[in-house]
């Protein structure tokens, strides 16, 4: 007998080899027949440390035949141990992936009963969909989805269960080296080591190499739509075979997938790329290169905007403004470790009369030279230093997209220079900093991780054991003691510490990475850092990266989605149209224009001939906030007729009380109009 504790406290106690569903079925036949899959975890296992989950890697945690902590399994699954037990209904997300990878296995089940001859990579769960690898000589078209997913239904029509059997590493790779499976003869021989026993599901005719969970058979699979294909190459290199992605998503009902439709049409009207052009904010030019970002005035006005209130903000929090050169020489990155750790994405280096240089990927080694470059105590730490510096990156042609993967961007970059006393009140100040920008700028939610180390893998990582257990605690310690919840994620460190991430969630619920906050023990020890401490001896001062934007490119390209390009009064490149009705205004639209230009606001007057509704349309896209119309009355009474962005009409008033409104909104950073 085993024990097995349900999430209200109670035990039962059960025959080994009973399955989650029978636990389901003896509590309610509806219950058992509302859930899809189950989560266990050992009945004695610690529990994890307050607001931190564990999260598995994505390709590694599918074919791994081994787990630990809480997990994942099928309904039918045998409990063999003493265990703690959730029965998952559709409405949880994990339900939601399982249904997502069972499709998948739908997909590739209809893909080859009509094309026999695939051969199959790997097909994952994503926060969207899914998708499955897939190499055939002739290659798929955009009319082929069509036929796979009526396919797709049939094979959902049938109800087939999914069933996981078990069998040799050895005779796994046997089965398909015979049909010339060479993507799953490597995932096996990748994920499997010799002598383990691998997993497969089967549903009807069709068997796949997979670690699973699945929903009970493919009925399950009820909403479900094939959305694009991609092209790969197998490994990612250029000299394999070709293989193409097909994607597609699933939900457990129609109306959950018309929303996911009806929201992708809502991300397509935020596009930074559309509205970029469409409001003249930026623009990538060809004969300049791909990834290199020229910022019109309108965009570039807001650029400024956005780094005066973040120059001002560094001053006021006790930061030091500082520049450094955009090229160094070769050597410094040498010393840095980059050249070894990061070379693949920095640009070649150019030979110069005196030494070889690379441009900068990061700011930090120059400011570690700053640092350097007068002796430092106690007293003078810590030491924080702060610069919007321009950084390039070698990214593949095939990953830039628009504002947010480029290869030369602006960073916020700042780093701090403190005695080991002081990180955790550093640390404290950083995550201050990250809320005061988000709150700043409109972002009211935000999720945090915690990336450190894979104690597995210690050659990956630079510094001491204990170095890490020391900085990884505090970086924990800070954030349970600000009573924040997250989650952590083993390996996802850098390779020079720990890290705090900050990811917002924008105005549709996506999330992105900006901020973040982050050890460093690799500079300090290869440049030899010191300060001078209380017992008159040397010692060496920790580092802490911290950027807040991340880049000004980056977080201007999620500004531009989140607002739907209607930015907020204070940020807004033009915050008042002036429409005067007929060329007979237009002395008086002069003179209110100077007025309010005079106290700090950002006018547009159209002196055009067109008609007043043809000038009101013309703001109106430019998504002006306010449009102000004068004609012979408001001429007469020092006013002006308001029109608001999203409201309409808002009828006459003084030009001062519009004044007072307005800098009002500005002064506060205001949200609303």
């Amino acid at each position: 007998m085993i024990k097995v504790q349900l999430p209200d406290g109670s035990v039962r106690e059960v025959a080994r080899g009973t399955s989650p569903l029978d636990i389901a079925n003896s509590i309610s036949p509806r219950l058992a027949a509302a859930v899809v899959v189950a989560r266990i975890a050992p009945l004695t296992e610690t529990p994890a440390t307050e607001g931190e989950a564990a999260l598995e890697a994505s390709e590694e945690a599918m074919y791994s035949s081994h787990a630990t902590g809480s997990r994942i399994v099928d309904l039918n699954a045998p409990l063999t141990e003493d265990v703690t037990l959730e029965l998952l209904k559709e409405a949880d997300p994990a339900a939601l992936q399982v249904v997502r990878h069972s499709a998948a296995h739908v997909m590739a089940t209809a893909i080859l009963e009509l094309y026999p001859e695939t051969k199959l990579g790997h097909g994952p769960a994503t926060d969207s969909g899914f998708f499955y690898d897939v190499y055939r000589e002739v290659p798929f078209t955009e009319s082929d989805l069509a036929a796979i997913e009526a396919r797709m239904a049939e094979v959902v029509a049938r109800d087939e269960k999914f069933v996981r059997v078990e069998e040799t590493r050895e005779q796994g790779l046997a089965e398909y080296e015979a049909k010339a499976e060479f993507m799953k003869v490597h995932f096996i021989e990748r994920f499997a080591k010799p002598g383990e026993e691998i997993s497969l599901y089967k549903n009807g005719g069709f068997t796949d190499f997979c670690r699973g969970p699945h929903v009970p058979s493919t009925g399950r699979v009820k909403a479900f739509k094939l959305t694009s294909l991609a092209g790969a190459y197998w490994l990612g290199d250029e000299n394999n075979q070709q293989l193409q992605r097909i994607y597609g998503t699933a939900y457990f009902n129609a109306k959950d997938l018309d929303a996911h439709f009806k929201r992708l049409e809502e991300i397509k009207a935020r596009d930074h790329r559309v509205l970029g052009k469409q409001l003249d904010l930026f623009s990538i030019q060809e004969v300049a290169g791909a990834g290199l970002i020229f910022w019109h005035p309108k965009g570039g006005l807001i650029r400024k905007t956005m780094e005066d209130w973040m120059r001002e903000e560094c001053i006021r929090r006790g930061y030091h403004m500082v520049f450094t050169p955009h090229i160094m020489r070769r050597e410094l990155w040498k010393i840095s470790g980059h050249e070894g750790y990061y070379s693949e994405n920095m640009y070649p280096a150019m030979t110069l009369d005196d030494a070889e240089y690379r441009l900068k990927p990061m700011n930090c080694p120059g400011h570690v030279l700053i640092y350097k470059a007068t002796p430092k105590s106690y007293r003078d730490l810590p030491q924080r230093y702060a610069e919007l510096g321009n950084v390039y990156r070698y990214e593949r042609s095939g990953t830039m997209h628009g504002l947010l993967r480029v290869r030369g961007f602006t960073q916020d970059d700042a780093h701090i220079f403190c005695t080991p006393e002081q990180i955790v009140s550093e640390i404290e100040a950083c995550l201050d900093f990250a809320e005061a920008v988000l709150k700043t700028f409109g972002f009211q939610e935000y999720r945090v991780e915690l990336s450190v180390r894979d104690p597995k893998k210690p050659g990956d990582f630079v510094g001491s054991d204990e170095d890490w257990a020391k900085a990884e605690g505090a970086l924990r310690d800070v954030l349970t003691g600000r009573g924040l919840k997250f989650q952590s994620f083993p390996g996802e460190a850098a390779f020079y510490g720990p890290k705090i991430d900050v990811k917002l969630v924008d105005v549709l619920g996506r999330l992105w990475q900006l901020s973040t906050v982050q050890f460093d023990f690799n500079l300090p020890k290869r440049f030899e850092l010191e300060y001078i401490g209380e017992d008159g001896a040397a010692h060496q001062p920790v580092m802490v990266h911290r950027a807040l934007f991340g880049s000004v490119e980056r977080f201007f390209g999620v500004l531009i989605e989140h607002y739907a390009g209607s930015f907020p009064m204070w940020l807004a490149p033009v915050q008042v149209g002036l429409v005067p009705i007929s060329e007979k205004h237009l002395e008086y639209a002069e003179t209110v224009k100077k007025r309010l230009e005079a106290a700090g606001l950002r006018v547009e007057l159209d002196q055009s001939n067109q008609k007043m509704n043809a000038k009101i349309r013309d703001f109106g896209l430019q998504k002006v906030p306010f449009i102000l119309i004068m004609g012979d009355k408001e001429a007469a009474t020092d006013a002006v007729s308001v029109r608001t962005r999203g409201k309409g009409d808002q009828g006459s008033v003084t030009v001062e009380e519009f004044l007072t409104r307005a800098k009002g909104l500005v002064g506060s950073h205001s949200m609303e109009l």
